[in-house]
């Protein structure tokens, strides 16, 4: 296996292939079922299954416009190894800020570095090729996140208490990060 992934962008509905799509729910459903800070607000709690995860990969597939939004997919060969959603709102206050979602590395290649290249990738792609001066994200408290983010360059700019409920008995704050481009 070669040392560094290849990076792919999907931009727009076409430029996903029917294996990738398969391969992005694949990913999602592994991650989030093996307690991956990556459940959708449309998704029950964990377990899930394909069928729960399909209907948001397909409307985040639906959604890409190389301005707006993009699929930013790490792969060794034709294997997904890990994959991220940037947005930007056009709304003219905040058109120069994006959105990092979703940032998710496949379990078998956990370890290997594939998240951190992920955010160094997106960080490329967000100012040089869609022209953003900063990023955000959101991250779940309790699972170190805000440290891996923090080594990236990402800094912790504020908290909601409690927003997130894992399970019963179990709330944890939400992070909110910031990047400077």
């Amino acid at each position: 296996m070669p040392e560094s992934p290849r990076f792919l962008q999907a931009v727009r509905p076409d430029a996903l292939t029917a294996g990738l799509r398969r391969q992005l729910i694949d990913c999602w459903v592994a991650v989030a079922n093996t307690g991956g800070a990556v459940i959708a607000l449309e998704f029950p709690m964990p377990p899930v299954s394909a069928r729960d995860v399909a209907p948001v990969v397909d409307r985040l597939i639906a959604g890409l416009e190389p301005e707006r939004s993009r699929i930013l997919v790490a792969a060794y060969g034709d294997t997904l190894a890990g994959w991220l959603v940037l947005r930007r709102d056009p709304h003219p206050l905040i058109a120069h800020c994006g959105v990092v979602n979703h940032v998710q590395t496949c379990p078998a290649f956990r370890g290997r570095g594939i998240g951190a290249a992920l955010m160094e990738r997106v960080r490329v792609v967000a100012r040089e090729e869609m022209g953003l001066e900063r990023l955000q994200l959101s991250a779940r408290a309790g699972l170190r996140l805000e440290e891996f983010y923090g080594r990236l360059g990402w800094v912790e700019v504020g908290r909601w208490p409690g927003a997130l409920r894992v399970a019963p008995g179990d709330d944890r704050d939400d992070i909110l990060m910031s990047l400077s481009l």
